[in-house]
């Protein structure tokens, strides 16, 4: 079972809002993330990038939201059928 399919939505959810909700009480970040992902079963570097994602699609972090990622590879899976039927045309 790939890690994308591994944890519920609601699992995500609780475990990165725990870490926003508890990261003052550790001494870095780092600290809040490496205990909660404990309590969960999940690695510290899979609650990061929940976080890191969770950051971004608040706005609080660049990057390209997860709503924009998910609309870039319908558009790309897109243009890619296109242009294989250009080339059948062609």
């Amino acid at each position: 079972m790939s890690s994308s399919n591994r944890y519920s939505p609601e699992v995500r959810e609780r475990a990165v809002r725990l870490v926003f909700e508890h990261r003052d009480e550790y001494e870095s970040e780092w600290a809040a993330i490496t205990s909660i992902a404990t309590k969960f079963g999940c690695s510290t570097e899979t609650l990061r990038n929940w976080v890191r994602r969770a950051e971004t699609d608040a706005g609080r972090r660049p990057g390209v939201t997860s709503s924009q990622h998910e609309e870039l590879k319908v558009l790309r899976r897109e243009v890619k059928e296109l242009r294989r039927a250009n080339e059948i045309l062609r």
